[in-house]
């Protein structure tokens, strides 16, 4: 059973319930309030909800129970199809738009009418802002996409944006052709895919690193989560694996946007605030890389 140090707490919600004292009550207890600092001056919470894969109800429901969890990040896609049931979600948790943080991203598809295709994502989402816009991909006109979105920075559309599924070789020949640095590369990232050239890389450009599927993904999460180095570190500490897995991404400053439409993992996932991995355990979880990338785009 995927239990963990937020268990008992996450047995609490359900469905909507993310109003008034639920709400205050699982911020508390919970501690999901860990921040990072974009390039851009906005802060944007450590850790929240990839929404891949969810389709229109369980969407919101799943954002109910991350604001109910004390949860604040939010990310989501074009190419995910639910930008309306996160705008409904972030609308109907209860808890204010201003402490939330919306991530969306432009597909290649989009690249040549990037400004419509930025109106569409606003209209869709319906939540006044985005608070992090990204080109999901690189693909032909996507400086064209890029300067777009400066633009809507510029007009108050969108507060920061950044790239996804950049690498090195790409940032170096892209880079030069913007005025904005990125104010955040999100990859694939987790204890079988590590990216220990890329992220430092990254980082010392001062921009923020953020992994998807930190899990493992699609078809990979039960390996991941059944591996012996990470089950035995998760058995020292009295927590799930999946929080070593979020722990050990957290103390790489990297920022994580685990999956789920669990209320229960929700929950647990963002409770990864009352312990540490040792010097020992980050090497025995850094020597499980594999190279080995789950999803390409």
């Amino acid at each position: 059973m995927r239990l963990g140090l937020a268990a008992s707490a996450a047995l609490a919600f359900s469905g909507c319930a993310t109003q008034g004292r639920d709400v205050k009550e699982a911020e508390a207890s919970i501690q999901a309030s860990t921040t990072v600092t974009l390039n851009s001056g906005y802060k944007m919470p450590a850790q929240g909800l990839g929404t891949y894969a969810l389709d229109y109800d369980t969407c919101v429901s799943s954002i109910h129970a991350l604001a109910a969890a004390g949860g604040r990040l939010i990310d989501t896609a074009f190419m995910y199809h639910n930008e309306d049931a996160v705008g409904e979600g972030v609308r109907t948790c209860g808890v204010p738009r201003e402490e939330l943080f919306v991530t969306t991203k432009l597909y290649p598809s989009q690249f040549a009418e990037p400004d419509a295709a930025i109106d569409e994502a606003l209209a869709k989402l319906d939540i006044g802002y985005v608070d992090l816009m990204l080109l999901h991909h690189p693909g032909e006109g996507d400086v064209k996409a890029y300067r777009a979105m400066e633009r809507a920075v510029a007009a108050g559309k969108v507060r920061s944006i950044g790239l996804s599924n950049w690498y090195v070789e790409e940032l170096e020949s892209f880079l030069p052709q913007v005025e904005t640095m990125p104010a955040l590369v999100q990859n694939e990232i987790h204890p079988y895919y590590q990216e220990q050239d890329v992220v430092p890389y990254v980082r010392d450009l001062g921009i923020v690193v953020e992994g998807w599927y930190p899990l493992g993904g699609r078809g990979h999460n039960d390996e991941l989560l059944a591996d012996p180095v990470l089950t035995d570190i998760a058995q020292v500490h009295g927590v799930s694996v999946p929080q070593v897995i979020l722990r050990w991404n957290r103390q790489r400053d990297i920022v994580v946007i685990p999956g789920s439409s669990n209320p229960e993992h929700i929950a647990e996932d963002l409770t990864i605030q009352g312990f540490s991995l040792s010097d020992d355990e980050m090497a025995r979880i850094a020597a499980l890389d594999r190279a080995e990338k789950h999803d390409w785009y």
